[in-house]
């Protein structure tokens, strides 16, 4: 049975291990390695800096914030938010102009790299495009057998997601729950040793060490 990340050096240890398999897998690599942080940023999803405001030996880091108040949304959630940053990144380190009015407006250059980069857009008004997340997204965190961190600040109105600047780019507002969409996957666990499994869809499943009826996670 997997740890839970209900420590925050724990929760950041996973989204570092996050960034840098999502790195490989999506952005070839080539993407530097930000300093991640969990801040408290209500009403949004997190941020990505314009430039390299941390001081790391000899060279310089963006900073990639999750917000806290969304830090133990569905797992596909997260990995949503974190290559939406990772795409602002990209635009930071290629010279695009992928946001417009303060970071709010994302247009269409950011609508391209992010479906170049396994996300799906949405319309978003005012705000331009939006990302939300995909089967893809729900599949690759089945596959890496990754699970929510269990560890989020109480909030929030509607939350949102962030530009470049950390400035609010609607995402789930109107919805309920603060805004949280319900996981596309389910986890479902042995009752005896604990042993968990996830699936998007409900399944019968038996523990074959146990060979005990898994049962839904509370």
């Amino acid at each position: 049975m997997k740890k839970q990340s209900t420590k925050m050096s724990r929760a950041v240890s996973q989204l570092e291990h996050i960034y840098n398999s999502l790195n490989a897998d999506f952005f070839s690599g080539e993407l530097p390695v930000p300093i991640i942080t969990v801040q408290s940023k209500p009403g949004t999803y997190g941020h990505c800096t314009t430039s390299k405001v941390w001081q790391r030996k000899e060279t310089g880091a963006y900073e990639l914030n999750i917000a806290a108040e969304v830090l133990n949304y569905p797992i596909e959630e997260t990995l949503d938010t974190m290559i939406h940053e990772m795409c602002h990144l990209y635009c930071r380190e290629n010279g695009i102009k992928e946001v417009s009015r303060g970071g709010k407006y994302h247009n269409g250059k950011f609508k391209a790299i992010a479906e170049a980069h396994g996300l799906t857009c949405v319309p978003c008004k005012e705000y331009g495009w939006n990302t939300t997340p995909g089967d893809n997204l729900v599949e690759y965190a089945l596959i890496k057998d990754w699970n929510e961190i269990d560890l989020g600040r109480n909030s929030l109105p509607s939350a949102m997601r962030t530009g470049s600047t950390g400035t609010a780019q609607t995402g789930a507002a109107g919805m309920g729950n603060g805004g949280r969409r319900p996981s596309s996957t389910r986890k479902l666990v042995c009752p005896k040793c604990g042993q968990s499994v996830r699936a998007t869809r409900d399944v019968n499943i038996i523990c074959g060490d146990c060979m005990e009826r898994m049962v839904t996670a509370e």
